[in-house]
């Protein structure tokens, strides 16, 4: 609905009026506020006087968006997690219901958030509102069958891998790739890590004996937390005790640390590696992210149980905090893979989720990779170990397989195509102009 602002004159008259259009947002995930942040400052570029409510997070708030609801008892993911928040879900889509009925907005604007924003959708269809769906569905992973809704309900589709064109062109959907939002909020942290990765690509010879610093990403829901974060602190524990138990000397004295696979050794003045193995990793430490919208208290109560000997640093925040101090990661498969990715991160994806979410899982998702960075490219750049395999001795084994320098590297430079494959910056600045394209129609 397009409501008319009063403006007042320099006399203090206030004869004259000017429209003001309102556009809704729904976001259900703390990344879809992320990217509904940066999408609404370029809404506001476009047009300052823009009304916009929603469904968001704190980020949204932030950038001015009045909210209806808050994303923080909606973000989860699985079948049977979704069904333990069935109750805040239906309340939130029933106040979604009310508010576009009595609000009438110019526009709808979904981002991501598939089970509950192609319903909002089919909603927002009867009512004649048209929608813009900003970060669509991963049809081609799995739930095919959405093309039919999207093709329904979607006004326009706002893509941002670019391999989704083809999907939407076949099935004559109005699309644009847009490139993706990661791509615009790390600009500058990508340049900065590119040129820092390039120079650890270049000079891993000179890394060897500087300790290790490994991040933990176990994600930014109430379900990964329990479910990941005991893995990968009793993972962090083997890995810090088999390269610290396992010291013994080399002929000339100097430390050796090994493992069932490797055996490192280092020679400082020679700047060689003896006949006991390639590594020169003298220590490791952990760093762990406590993602802002995770309840503090079961995370820290859980991080007392593993962290006796005081091994574990927790990061509040970005993740780039974590990115800008680690070698490598272990990392919830989700979108900070890719945001990873982007800064040339190496990492071990892994997940597990409950038995029923993951057997449905195997029944419908027909790609071979749950990694981002994997899917992208097309083949296998980082280990995945999912669900059986996501336990804290596979864990270990796998990390200390390729915490090498010259493996690191490898990997490094595998991660620094991902961004040539996203687009170049602008990704809320293109989906905007789409939003105000449709609102003047």
């Amino acid at each position: 609905m397009t409501i008319r602002k009063i403006l007042q004159k320099s006399d203090g008259s206030k004869t004259m009026t000017a429209e003001q259009n309102h556009i809704m947002i729904i976001a259900g995930e703390p990344s879809g506020d992320l990217h509904g942040a940066n999408l609404i400052k370029a809404l506001r570029y476009k047009n300052p006087d823009l009304i916009i409510t929603g469904i968001g997070g704190d980020l949204m708030l932030k950038e001015g968006m009045k909210p209806f609801f808050h994303i923080k008892d909606l973000s989860v993911m699985g079948i049977t997690e979704v069904i333990m928040q069935l109750r805040k879900i239906k309340q939130a889509f029933d106040l979604f219901s009310h508010k576009i009925a009595s609000g009438r907005p110019d526009l709808l604007i979904l981002i991501d958030y598939p089970g509950f924003n192609l319903k909002a959708a089919a909603r927002a269809k009867q009512i004649s509102v048209p929608v813009l769906y900003y970060i669509t569905p991963k049809v081609w992973a799995w739930k095919k069958s959405r093309l039919k809704k999207i093709k329904y309900y979607v006004d326009h589709a706002a893509l941002i891998f670019p391999f989704e064109e083809a999907i939407f062109r076949k099935e004559k959907i109005p699309a644009t790739f847009v490139g993706h939002p990661l791509v615009d909020h790390y600009h500058q942290g990508f340049n900065y890590f590119h040129e820092k990765s390039e120079v650890l690509c270049e000079k891993s010879e000179s890394q060897r004996g500087v300790s290790t610093v490994i991040g933990m990403l176990p994600g930014s829901r109430e379900s990964e937390i329990s479910n990941l974060l005991p893995v990968m602190l009793e993972s962090g524990r083997l890995i810090n005790q088999r390269l610290n138990d396992n010291k013994q000397s080399c002929p000339d004295g100097n430390p050796v640390v090994s493992d069932h696979e490797q055996q490192i050794c280092f020679h400082d003045n020679e700047k060689q590696t003896c006949s006991h193995g390639k590594h020169k990793n003298s220590s490791v430490r952990f760093v762990v992210s406590a993602a802002s919208t995770i309840n503090l208290q079961k995370f820290n109560n859980i991080l007392k149980q593993y962290n006796h000997d005081d091994i574990f640093e927790v990061i509040h925040g970005e993740p780039t905090d974590i990115f800008r101090r680690c070698d490598l990661l272990i990392a919830a498969s989700g979108t900070v893979t890719l945001e990873a990715a982007i800064f040339g991160v190496p990492m071990v994806i892994i997940y597990k989720t409950s038995a029923l979410t993951y057997f449905l899982a195997k029944m419908f998702v027909k790609i071979p990779y749950v990694g981002l960075p994997n899917i992208i490219a097309g083949y296998s750049i980082v280990p995945e170990l999912l669900q059986n395999d996501a336990v804290p001795e596979k864990i270990a084994n796998k990390v200390l397989s390729i915490i090498s320098p010259e493996t690191l590297a490898h990997i490094r430079k595998q991660l620094l195509m991902i961004p040539r494959y996203l687009g170049g910056t602008g990704a809320a600045k293109r989906t905007a102009q789409i939003a105000m394209q449709m609102i003047e129609r």
